[in-house]
């Protein structure tokens, strides 16, 4: 067991410097899907393979039956579209096309893969030395599932998506959520078992955390249904792939499509909903949607799409779902254009099930502090909604990225979960349960800081008299180096004839 995990440690890296071979002086976004689309075809490949071996063991003659592979949820692969195929094609001036017509035998042969796969490999911009020297590279890297490493490749083509989110910056946040972010909600909603919908999927991440909760508390994938959809073509190709990868079978609806114009699910009533919308949308459209039955709290701001995705989540949430939704820190306070009215409708609607505020610099995509709001159409604490306030959680793993570890993410989990039970014994600085009245005096602000306070410092037992002598001690030192660099400042200016 020890091996193998050790084994697994640098796999993710091993392929990240395989898509890095191919980048020479392409965008991050343009390889991404060279990338992303090499990493597919090698799985479901190695994936093939593994069954087709077994079968020419069993010497029956079905190793070309694809009703064999389909049975068991394989795609089925045709010989010309096979990793040996192309592997011999490596380093030849066609291995672009060879590449392209393997993703078109595919796609023929699952339907469920129809127009999903990248087909760019045979363009003049794409190197094909360099892209030989991949698929050089994947020809030695077992993909297909192992032992207790059956998520492998799902968890390298997350872990691409992620470095790929950083190089992209801002173009990101049309794909990616911070697993850390994805993983809290997750854990608050606990989506075991019901229909999960998420409206601005992106590359399906709160599915493929969902499929891993269940997995990690022995439950059965089975048991959800999963329903998405994404208004961008290409961000929603590359769901396709991740939930393939994955085994999710997912209804993306079967095409790319607006939300709020041409919303793909309009009777689906999900047990979960969890959603992290564009950030501050504007010209959503909303002059379009007046009349819109969705908005039934107030008409959202043309210039603010916010209240417009909580809404429309609410809309599609079942008697007894639950919705957990990233949005800017601005939805807990802001008073323009409706905005308050339609928190206030929230609230008195006894909806709002939990508020948290999340810490800062999460995101690859933008500094915007950002908040999690969880809705409840059957709270078990009526009139009562729980705060958190997170902000000083997580860690920084680079310079500009912070991330919450998953003790912290538990913790929000267990707070959550306490305050249901009606157990919880409020932290000052943390959490704070408070009434429907009580919001309402504070004009319907739903900032968690307002509500828990701010956490006791605690005694370190050294006598005030003598910190306070210690701490002046410091200070005049403070100011005698201080003096010093200051001299010394005046000294070097002075001797390029400059006086201060």
């Amino acid at each position: 067991m020890a091996e193998n995990n050790s084994a697994n440690i640098g796999f993710e890296q091993e392929i990240w410097s395989a898509a890095c071979v191919l980048r020479g002086n392409m965008d991050a976004s343009e390889y991404k899907h060279v990338v992303l689309g090499l990493i597919f075809l090698k799985y479901i490949s190695d994936k093939f393979e593994q069954k087709y071996n077994a079968l020419k063991e069993e010497g029956d003659g079905f190793e070309e039956d694809e009703d064999e592979y389909l049975a068991e949820g394989i795609f089925y692969v045709p010989p010309e579209a096979r990793w040996d195929a192309i592997a011999k094609k490596a380093h030849t001036p066609e291995i672009g096309t060879t590449i392209d017509d393997a993703m078109r035998a595919i796609e023929k042969k699952n339907k469920r893969l129809k127009d999903i796969l990248p087909k760019t490999f045979a363009r003049p911009e794409l190197d094909k030395r360099r892209l030989g020297e991949v698929v050089d590279l994947f020809t030695n890297i077992q993909m297909a599932d192992h032992g207790d490493s059956k998520d492998i490749l799902g968890r390298a083509y997350e872990y691409c998506l992620a470095k790929f989110a950083e190089q992209e910056g801002k173009l990101a946040g049309e794909f990616y959520t911070p697993a850390c972010v994805v993983k809290t909600i997750v854990e608050v909603l606990q989506p075991c078992q019901g229909r999960v919908y998420d409206p601005c999927c992106g590359s399906g991440g709160m599915f493929v955390q969902s499929a891993i909760f269940i997995e990690n508390h022995r439950g059965n994938i089975n048991n959800i249904s999963v329903y998405g959809q994404d208004s961008n073509p290409t961000t929603w190709k590359m769901a396709q792939m991740n939930l393939a990868i994955r085994g999710i079978e997912a209804d993306l609806g079967k095409f790319s499509a607006d939300t709020f114009y041409n919303d793909l699910h309009p009777t689906l009533k999900a047990d979960f909903i969890m959603a992290n919308p564009p950030f501050n949308l504007s010209n959503w459209g909303a002059d379009k949607l007046a009349d819109d039955p969705r908005w039934k709290y107030g008409i959202p701001p043309s210039g603010n799409a916010n209240f417009a995705w909580m809404q429309h989540m609410i809309y599609h949430l079942a008697p007894k779902g639950r919705l957990g939704l990233v949005l800017a820190n601005g939805s807990l306070s802001s008073q323009s254009g409706g905005e308050g009215e339609i928190r206030k409708n929230i609230v008195e609607a006894d909806l709002v099930e939990c508020i948290v505020a999340m810490p800062p610099q999460l995101f690859y995509t933008t500094q915007i502090p950002v908040s999690l709001w969880f809705i409840n159409r059957d709270k078990k604490q009526k009139r009562k909604t729980l705060f958190i306030d997170a902000r000083n959680k997580g860690e920084m793993r680079t310079r500009k990225l912070r991330e919450l570890t998953q003790e912290e993410i538990e913790l929000i989990g267990k707070t959550v979960s306490q305050f249901e039970a009606g157990t919880l014994e409020e932290k000052k600085g943390f959490s704070a349960v408070v009434s429907t009245e009580d919001i309402a005096k504070q004009d319907y602000i739903l900032t968690p800081g307002r509500y828990v306070g701010i956490a006791d410092v605690e005694d370190d037992g050294e006598p005030f008299e003598q910190k306070m002598e210690r701490l002046t001690g410091e200070l005049s030192e403070l100011f005698v180096e201080s003096k010093k660099a200051e001299e010394e400042i005046r000294r070097q200016l002075k001797s390029v004839g400059f006086e201060v």
